[in-house]
């Protein structure tokens, strides 16, 4: 959508296309199947940052459906599913414990330029640009506590990645157990 039609940039709270609206439509429909997913094959309690996180996103997108207002906004934040890529292909490195190290080594590194390219660079520009530009009422008031609150767990996510990939002494087990066999997320 943004490749297609750049100047929608340029109006990040009221600028539109149909591609756009129906990939925001599509994102919605994958976070309430996945959250599904997750609370019908009970693993809510090892999964419960998805949920948060797949209802913040639901909330937001559908507010954005409605209104027809922050589409744009939308479409820049869904550009995190371009690192999603990468961490996919980590955590299936590391479950599957490939014998060599060299392809988790360069994931490790291509993992950590997407990750900043596509996770913390557009969430820091449309943290800046709510703070600075879109009311502090209604829905920008709640789209902007909703990007607050991702900023936190997106910078979390971040330190477990530097943790677990570039300063694994830093990791913390529990029990003796290491953090490795948790779950992928703090991994």
């Amino acid at each position: 959508s943004l490749w297609h039609s750049p100047e929608l940039l340029s109006d990040i709270q009221d600028g539109y296309s149909v591609s756009g609206h129906l990939l925001v439509c599509f994102s919605s429909g994958y976070f309430i199947h996945d959250s599904l997913d997750i609370i019908f094959n009970h693993q809510s309690r090892s999964s419960w940052e998805y949920l948060v996180h797949h209802a913040m996103a639901i909330s937001a997108f559908i507010s954005l459906i409605i209104t027809g207002r922050f589409l744009v906004a939308a479409m820049l934040l869904l550009l995190v599913e371009v690192s999603n890529i990468f961490l996919t292909i980590r955590m299936l490195l590391k479950m599957s414990n490939v014998p060599s190290p060299v392809l988790y080594e360069a994931n490790k590194y291509v993992n950590l330029v997407m990750y900043f390219a596509f996770r913390l660079a557009p969430q820091a520009y449309l943290t800046w640009y709510f703070l600075r530009y879109v009311e502090v009422q209604g829905q920008g008031a709640f789209l902007t506590a909703n990007l607050l609150l991702l900023d936190a767990m997106i910078l979390m996510y971040f330190s477990r990645l530097l943790r677990s990939d570039f300063f694994p002494s830093l990791r913390k087990g529990s029990a003796g157990r290491d953090v490795d066999g948790e779950k992928f997320l703090i991994d």
